[in-house]
């Protein structure tokens, strides 16, 4: 009975020592310029994480057309590196999102793969120009809340986003999975649990889910076609950050309460 017992407590302490594997996230790191096609802009950021990540770019008259990129990423040692997550780390994180400015411009949370961790890939797309709200990029699977909801994102407007990741049993027979969440005025939509591919495993960054040495944030993509008009200028603000180095069955949960003290 006694060793019945010690085995028991065994495979418990295992199970939370899986899940717990994953980052606990205390800070987070801009990345300004992945992008530069417009140098003399002049681009401002605001990092209070779990608070407010806000970013800006001023684009000046001299402007001739081009896009420049701002990321960042969360963090597991107050803000001096990016948090390093794993293949097998599930996780949920959400976030307010709002766009403002006379730039066109894009943005959103995101899960960038091995190959491209600081740059627009894996993206949660808020295009604040056509209004598409979509998931695409990198390793994440493409699914759209345009055409599954008829949703579109009009500047200025203020919505929750939220990414699950759940790694199953990353193999050819249960491979990981991810699920987007997006909370506006009108209510919460979801997309379903949609699995991964198996990549290649010849890398060496595993197979069947996002990937080993993936990075968890978002980005900010002003864009300026030249106009001429002086000044333009774009800006992004991510609020209320909820993240849970858990099982995602949790994430909507902290995605609509985080939403509602927002309204509060």
């Amino acid at each position: 009975m006694r060793q019945t017992k010690i085995v028991a407590v065994a495979c418990v302490l295992l199970a939370v020592a899986g899940v717990m594997a994953s980052p606990t996230i205390n800070g987070a790191v801009i990345n300004p310029r992945m992008w530069n096609d417009d140098p003399a802009s002049t681009f401002t950021s605001t990092n209070l994480y779990p608070t407010t990540v806000a970013m800006q770019d001023v684009h000046d008259a001299g402007a001739t057309g081009g896009t420049n990129l701002h990321t960042f990423g969360l963090s597991d040692d107050g803000g001096a590196n990016e948090a390093v997550f794993m293949n097998n780390d599930g996780f949920a994180v959400s976030a307010n999102v709002t766009i403002t400015g006379t730039s066109n411009v894009e943005g959103g949370l995101k899960v960038s793969p091995w190959w491209s961790h600081d740059y627009a890939d894996g993206v949660f797309m808020l295009n604040a120009q056509t209004g598409e709200v979509a998931c695409f990029g990198g390793r994440v699977p493409f699914y759209s809340f345009t055409s599954a909801y008829g949703l579109h994102y009009t500047k200025g407007q203020t919505v929750r986003e939220g990414i699950a990741y759940d790694p199953r049993g990353l193999n050819a027979a249960d491979p990981a999975a991810v699920r987007f969440s997006y909370i506006d005025g009108t209510g919460t939509y979801t997309s379903p649990w949609l699995t991964f591919d198996e990549g290649n495993p010849a890398e060496g960054h595993g197979s069947w889910g996002m990937l080993d040495d993936a990075r968890v944030g978002g980005y900010f993509m002003p864009k300026v076609a030249g106009e001429g008009d002086p000044p333009r200028w774009g800006a992004i603000n991510f609020s209320n950050f909820n993240y849970m180095p858990e099982p995602a069955g949790l994430l909507l949960v902290g995605l609509a309460a985080a939403f509602l003290r927002r309204g509060r």
